[in-house]
This record gives C-alpha cells, sequence and structure tokens, in this order.
C-alpha cells in the first residue's frame, strides 16, 4: 500500500473576495496560512513519509507546501514546481466577482462555466503569461480553459512525474488548486463528465488515498483541519 494526498491551498485573497483568479498569482490570507498550517498538523499526525511534493506555479500552492512541510518536519523533501497543477483559467472572468458574474450572465450560465466539464468561460483577447512560463514550450498560457482542457495539460504530470513515483513505493503529496485537483479525482476514481459537477475540494483539507501495487484506490478519507 501507498499513499497519495491532494491538498488544495489555503484561502486566497481571491477566495476572500469571491472572485475569479485562475493563473493570477494571489497570496494566501492570514486565515489561509492557518489553515495550511493546521492542514500540516493533521498530515503529521498521520506519520505519512512523503517521497516528493507537487506543487504548481503560484504562490498560494507554494506557500501552503512549505508551511505543510514544516508541520510535518519533512522540509528536506525534494518538491516540484509545475504549470500542469495550475488552477483552472478561467479566462475573461479572471477578477470579476462571482456573484456579478451571476447577475450579468445569468446562475445557469456560471454555474455551466464553473461546475460543468466542457464548458468553456469567455476568453482573454491574448494569452498573458510571464517570466514563470518563458523556458516553456509557446502556447502553454491559454486563452481560457474547460475543465476538460485542465484535465488534458494535468494528466500527462499524473502519467509522468506522480504514478512512477507511488509505483516506487514512495507517497506522494500532491498540493494545488480546486479546479485542478477535481479533474485529478475525476481521473483517479473513474467520475462521469456529467457527474464532476459534484466533486468539491475545499481549501486546506488533505484528502488521504491508499492505493494499491497497481495504484487502484483501497481508500479515501478526508482529514479534518482544525
Amino acid at each position: 500500500m501507498v499513499e497519495l494526498v491532494l491538498l488544495r491551498h489555503g484561502e486566497s485573497t481571491a477566495n476572500f473576495t469571491n472572485t475569479y483568479t485562475g493563473w493570477s498569482d494571489v497570496p494566501l490570507t492570514v486565515r489561509g496560512v492557518a489553515q495550511a498550517k493546521a492542514a500540516g498538523a493533521a498530515l503529521a499526525a498521520t506519520g505519512i513519509q512523503f517521497g516528493h511534493v507537487h506543487t504548481s506555479v503560484l504562490q498560494r500552492a507554494i506557500k501552503t507546501a512549505y508551511l505543510v512541510q514544516d508541520a510535518i518536519g519533512q522540509n528536506w523533501l525534494p518538491i516540484t514546481k509545475s504549470w500542469r497543477l495550475n488552477e483552472r483559467h478561467y479566462g475573461a472572468l479572471r477578477g470579476l466577482n462571482k456573484a456579478r458574474t451571476r447577475e450579468l450572465f445569468g446562475p445557469a450560465q456560471v454555474a455551466a462555466w464553473r461546475r460543468g466539464f466542457c464548458d468553456l468561460p469567455p476568453l482573454l483577447a491574448t494569452a498573458q503569461g510571464g517570466r514563470r512560463y518563458a523556458g516553456f514550450a509557446t502556447g502553454i498560457v491559454p486563452r481560457g480553459e474547460s475543465l476538460k482542457d485542465a484535465s488534458a495539460r494535468l494528466v500527462p504530470y499524473w502519467v509522468d512525474e506522480i504514478a512512477p513515483r507511488l509505483a516506487a513505493g514512495d507517497a506522494q503529496l500532491v498540493v494545488a488548486h480546486g479546479s485542478t485537483l477535481r479533474a485529478l479525482i475525476k481521473y483517479l476514481e473513474g467520475i462521469a463528465d456529467a457527474d464532476i459537477d459534484g466533486v468539491e475540494v475545499a481549501n486546506a483539507q488533505p484528502i488521504v488515498y491508499e492505493l494499491d501495487a497497481r495504484l487502484n484506490i483501497l481508500n479515501k478519507t478526508v482529514l479534518a483541519a482544525h
């Protein structure tokens, strides 16, 4: 048996203001820092010894990963930061208040954009990257993504970077974002496209999977972090 832990970052400033964020690089709130520390304490109580940490290139996930490593006493672990684990890109919705978008576009349309698998948000006119993406292939920065699009960039990372380490018997910690973790959970659990809208991933609540040698799920536990 080997453990896989999925963790959404602590509360960010965009979570606090209820705005779409995506690839925008917003920090944790004071509450978010406390949540990350509490998640780390909950993981420390399990005694899981990780072999590797994976996170996005966005500070809210990176800071959460660092705080968890502090709490579990495993700061020495190798950590990989990948754009493939970034939050889903919300396109032209980025920076808008979610309640305001319901007024502008209607609750049904906003629900489809937020919770559906194939629905694309309004796209940006041009992709907006930056130095952190300069070393990658041209075109990786999207103008907007559906959850299906986010899954398409995420799953290769699972196949190439996470699954082989699990298969070798090393527990893995993945600290990422609500939508990308929903996409990974969909893939791991074989959830149908039509049913993904019912999957929620709360801030800073560790999800612990116990996997067999073939990486089949034996057990799933959501830890209470206080």
